[in-house]
């Protein structure tokens, strides 16, 4: 389709007025003869008035420096400054009225030379910058998160290794002297050590587990977590009805650390405040996701109430997690009902051997 010079002036026209772009038209000595209403929406009656009356810095009271190679904001060379130079992109602070100072990239270039006429034109940042703080949080937050867990698991390993040897050592060395000729008052100092050492070895070896499950990174999710529902089990008493339905396939690291550590801390939460002895966690695949699920009868809790017993902090570090995967968590509870709490991870990646999701055990 072709159109007219008469059309495409009206189209012009058209573009000028409506444009979420505010354009500003400089002369060859930088005053500004015209401006659309987007332009005019985003600068003060001060500024506006100092335009009408031809003064060519009145720019300037608004303008607040834009990005060079040298300085984030800077009014060193400015763009105004060069009737010569065309500067298709760059970026621009202006501060505007009822929004503050807010970010645009900006082109300013002679669209007439014969009259020295440049069109200046902006485009607001705003949206684009929250989006790109929104994904640099994330990357920062997975690199924590990641530094956390190759920590905690170098901190498992120096126990399990180092400390819990070394106890177990000198625990050999006791128990032989209790087969020495010593009398009985040593022998029973050396049999209250023995025991005390027991116990310590006992904390070290769960605080490893709790550190980072080595059966985690050996044999994946289900037998880290039967592994765990016993320990809680024989330490607290409570009763993990575990279902799982993933034929012992495995996935990527950090999809499997989300899952464990969420179900982590959904499982303490009801050992704390659900008033039960006995929760249900199910792990399957459906639809292409992998899910968890804990759901208990206790006392449940408003979720719509702003301070949730205890912190609150337990489901925001759980979203948090899910969200670094690209998986959704949904807590639902009523008082006197219990609580679920539902994990949902999307398995993006195939894999002939295993199903969507398996890293082949090619783990970092």
């Amino acid at each position: 389709m072709r159109i007219n010079e008469f059309q495409l002036t009206d189209l012009l026209i058209k573009m000028y007025d409506n444009s979420a772009e505010a354009i500003f038209f400089f002369d060859r000595v930088g005053k500004v003869i015209a401006m659309n209403n987007a332009a005019q929406q985003i600068l003060d009656t001060e500024v506006l008035k100092r335009m009408a009356e031809g003064d060519p810095k009145a720019i300037c009271m608004t303008c607040k420096g834009y990005t060079n190679e040298h300085e984030l904001q800077t009014c060193m060379s400015c763009y105004l400054s060069n009737p010569t130079e065309d500067l298709s992109s760059f970026q621009v602070y202006l501060d505007t009225v009822g929004k503050g100072i807010i970010p645009y990239t900006a082109s300013y270039q002679t669209i007439d030379k014969e009259n020295g006429i440049r069109a200046f034109m902006l485009r607001d940042l705003t949206k684009q910058y929250r989006t790109q703080e929104m994904l640099n949080q994330r990357t920062m937050m997975k690199s924590i998160i990641k530094a956390q867990e190759d920590e905690r698991k170098r901190i498992s390993r120096e126990l399990h290794d180092g400390v819990a040897q070394e106890i177990l050592s000198s625990l050999v060395d006791i128990r032989v002297l209790k087969y020495m000729n010593i009398d009985d008052e040593v022998l029973k100092k050396v049999q209250q050590t023995e025991g005390s050492l027991m116990h310590l070895l006992d904390d070290i070896r769960h605080l490893s587990v709790e550190l980072r499950p080595a059966t985690l990174d050996d044999l994946g999710l289900e037998a880290a977590f039967r592994t765990h529902f016993k320990w809680i089990e024989k330490n607290y008493g409570l009763i993990v009805h575990f279902s799982a339905e993933l034929q012992s396939k495995r996935y990527e690291g950090e999809i499997e650390t989300v899952v464990y550590r969420v179900c982590q801390e959904a499982v303490f939460n009801a050992l704390k405040y659900a008033g039960t002895d006995d929760i249900n966690v199910r792990l399957f695949e459906e639809q292409g996701f992998l899910e968890l699920l804990v759901k208990d009868e206790g006392v449940g809790f408003d979720v719509n109430h702003n301070q949730p017993i205890g912190t609150g902090l337990g489901l925001y570090g759980m979203k948090e997690r899910a969200e670094l995967v690209d998986g959704q968590l949904e807590t639902r509870s009523l008082i006197g009902e219990g609580t679920s709490i539902t994990l949902k991870i999307p398995l993006l990646h195939s894999s002939s051997e295993g199903g969507p999701g398996v890293e082949n055990h090619n783990r970092g």
